[in-house]
């Protein structure tokens, strides 16, 4: 054996978005612990860009009793596992009203992989067309707003963009060269 392995799992918490589960595990030297895990869906994050501009959500994040500007993201209701440029999609319509011509993946990005499954699939979104958004209730104090690289970059410098799914899609988006 050369990782960890579970042994036994139970769910703790269950909600509509996540799943919390504890598994005692024995690691690869053969002693044993446990391990807490947020179990949560595939999400799809959406670079929207129409030209030089960027698309942007301002939403309040409970956790942090904070304002977050960020790229929009998200899972599909009920922990469903939809397909992943389908998805992107609909979070861009929904969260922006915006949609795309062309969704291009970018790449893959791991939320908290010491506590988390959940993995996240990049698009670039281009070809836009605007309309009105369609956002769950939860979403009710989105606000969202285009903004230059400039102002992207130097909000990211000022820590008014901190979230890390966002700042890890912009790199991508500057590797690929797009």
């Amino acid at each position: 054996m050369d990782s960890i392995r579970a042994v036994q799992t139970r769910e703790v918490y269950r909600n509509n978005w996540m799943t919390v589960r504890e598994d005692d595990i024995r690691r690869p030297d053969g002693s044993t612990g446990i391990y807490g895990v947020v179990d949560r869906p595939t999400y799809a994050l959406v670079i929207a860009r129409d030209g030089e501009r960027f698309h942007f959500v301002e939403q309040f994040r409970y956790p942090l009793g904070l304002r977050r500007w960020e790229f929009p993201q998200g899972t599909a209701p009920g922990r469903v596992e939809l397909d992943v440029t389908e998805l992107a999609a609909r979070e861009l319509r929904e969260e922006t009203g915006l949609r795309a011509d062309t969704m291009t993946e970018l790449g893959l990005l791991d939320v908290a992989p010491g506590m988390s499954s959940q993995r996240g699939r990049v698009f670039l979104a281009t070809g836009i067309t605007e309309g009105p958004h369609d956002r769950e209730h939860e979403e009710q104090d989105m606000r969202s707003a285009w903004f230059s690289r400039a102002e992207v970059e130097q909000m990211m410098r000022d820590g008014v963009i901190t979230d890390s799914q966002t700042i890890a899609a912009w790199t991508l988006l500057l590797l690929s060269g797009l």
